[in-house]
């Protein structure tokens, strides 16, 4: 019998993979994954430009998902993976959702939520884990917008 291995890195992966699905259709290359018990139940990436829609950030179809499939708008047993530090807006609804951990990748020093706010912005009890995978997160976000230049 194979044992699994469930790490940061495993899922940071599936979150990378949805942000290269955000590259490939022109949006800003940001995936996320929400993980309940070790199972992927929300995926997605930004959407913004496809549905005309400054909220549709990764972490926020994210959110969605998750609380449809569990049928609850809490989160608190989940965790989300984001491949860039989320901005005060997904902060803020990572609150609300009292979200029970918070990993991410490359930090976003010019929008992230940690340089956006003295006193964090999430929920007290949220665990945060940062840097996981951040160069390959943080290349891919930079030759974005290389391309765009």
């Amino acid at each position: 019998m194979e044992l699994t291995v469930f790490s940061d890195e495993r899922f940071m992966k599936e979150a990378l993979k949805e942000a290269q699905k955000a590259f490939e259709a022109d949006e800003v290359p940001v995936g996320a994954v929400v993980v309940h018990k070790n199972t992927i139940i929300a995926r997605a990436h930004n959407y913004t430009e496809h549905l005309n829609d400054v909220t549709a950030h990764a972490e926020m179809q994210a959110f969605t998902a998750a609380a449809d499939y569990l049928g609850s708008k809490y989160l608190d047993e989940c965790t989300l993976y984001v491949t860039l530090e989320p901005c005060v807006m997904c902060a803020g609804a990572a609150f609300w959702t009292q979200i029970g951990k918070v990993v991410f990748g490359a930090a976003d020093e010019r929008r992230g939520y940690r340089a956006a706010a003295e006193k964090s912005i999430l929920h007290p009890k949220t665990e945060v884990v940062n840097g996981i995978m951040a160069e390959e997160c943080g290349a891919l976000v930079k030759n974005f917008f290389k391309s765009k230049r």
